[in-house]
């Protein structure tokens, strides 16, 4: 399995170009649903994503699967944009209760963090009442630093562990409404026997 990216001219959006030898690459051979309804191959799930990756989000993208064999069925080929906008749309949907997850494990950690900061912070002041000796300094200080260590997980969620879900949400996205084009070697050659007459024409 190859996958190769043409250079773009003018207008022409992010065009990803995978190899194949037969359509059933494609999908998961383990997955036991009919052909229209699988999951992508894994390889091939990260190839696409990958090359999708390096163009710029705004920048429209195109599939083309070239087959170096016909497949056996042709009504498989028309199935294939279907299947693979469905996938990915299920990516979406996933990703979607991935972030809603994240998002309440942030809340129930933040009210945890917080209750625990009051309950350091009252406990260091208590300490620092009972005297001005190095013990009981360094006993309060010590359970500021604990309160506040507490916060560390809402903070990383809330600041840093979202942004990159909600980037492949919006990746997934743009995948699920490609176009995606299947070369078999018959279409191929009429469309280099196209192109060839009307180079000739001119």
């Amino acid at each position: 399995m190859e996958v190769r990216r043409i250079a773009p001219s003018g207008p022409r959006p992010g065009v990803i170009e995978l190899e194949l030898r037969e359509l059933a690459q494609l999908f998961n051979s383990m997955d036991p649903s009919p052909f229209h309804e699988r999951d992508l191959d894994p390889k091939a799930e990260e190839f696409i994503v990958g090359w999708a990756n390096d163009y710029p989000h705004r920048t429209p993208l195109e599939l083309i699967v070239h087959l170096s064999q016909t497949p056996r069925d042709p009504s498989l080929v028309a199935k294939v944009e279907p299947a693979i906008h469905g996938y990915f749309a299920e990516l979406v949907q996933l990703t979607r209760r991935e972030l809603r997850t994240l998002f309440s494990i942030g809340r129930a950690s933040l009210l945890i963090g917080l209750a625990f900061l009051a309950a350091c912070t009252a406990a260091s002041r208590l300490l620092a009442n009972l005297g001005d000796q190095p013990f009981y300094r360094i006993g309060a200080f010590g359970l500021e630093i604990a309160g506040w260590v507490a916060m560390w997980r809402p903070f990383e969620i809330f600041l840093y562990d979202w942004w990159p879900i909600l980037r492949r949400r919006r990746q997934y996205r743009r995948l699920a409404c490609m176009p995606v084009s299947v070369m078999t070697p018959e279409n191929e050659h009429r469309a280099r026997i196209n192109v060839g007459s009307s180079e000739g024409s001119r």
